[in-house]
């Protein structure tokens, strides 16, 4: 699985609207500043967002982006669902929608838990849960072995 850098661009510009500020919103300049974010690039996120139900804009000189949910109801899933599509795909295609025959038959199955294990994950993670450095325990399960951490 690759995290493209639109997926981890939005899922942090997400995490930046996620600090609590009091309800003020926070303009795109400041966001793309406080994550090292192309501002231009970090507009068009911020547009999905707004048009996939993540992010509010208000104009004006009080303007920017607000998270539209609280945090703890915004999955990573979501964020990256908005800007990316499906989670897991083969060739830009669902897995259910595949099929393999030959020896090549055992894929799909793989490919199925392959996206259950990923959408486990992500769907299980708020922005909350990562703003707050308190990731569930599953998670930080995850990462408890040296070769999580190491590249084969």
């Amino acid at each position: 699985m690759r995290i493209s850098a639109r997926a981890d661009y939005a899922v942090r510009a997400a995490l930046q609207l996620a600090v609590p500020r009091d309800d003020r919103p926070l303009k795109a300049e400041a966001i793309a500043d406080a994550q090292d974010i192309p501002h231009k690039f970090l507009e068009s996120i911020l547009n999905d967002m707004r048009r996939g139900g993540l992010v509010l804009s208000r104009r004006g000189g009080n303007g920017g982006y607000l998270l539209a949910k609280p945090a703890e109801a915004i999955s990573i899933a979501d964020v990256i669902r908005v800007v990316e599509g499906p989670l897991v795909s083969v060739r830009g295609v669902r897995p259910p929608e595949l099929s393999y025959t030959g020896p090549a038959e055992s894929l799909l199955p793989l490919w199925i838990a392959l996206r259950s294990n990923v959408r486990e994950i992500l769907e299980g993670v708020s922005l909350a849960d990562v703003a707050s450095g308190r990731l569930p325990a599953e998670v930080n399960a995850l990462t408890d072995t040296p070769k999580a951490w190491v590249n084969p």
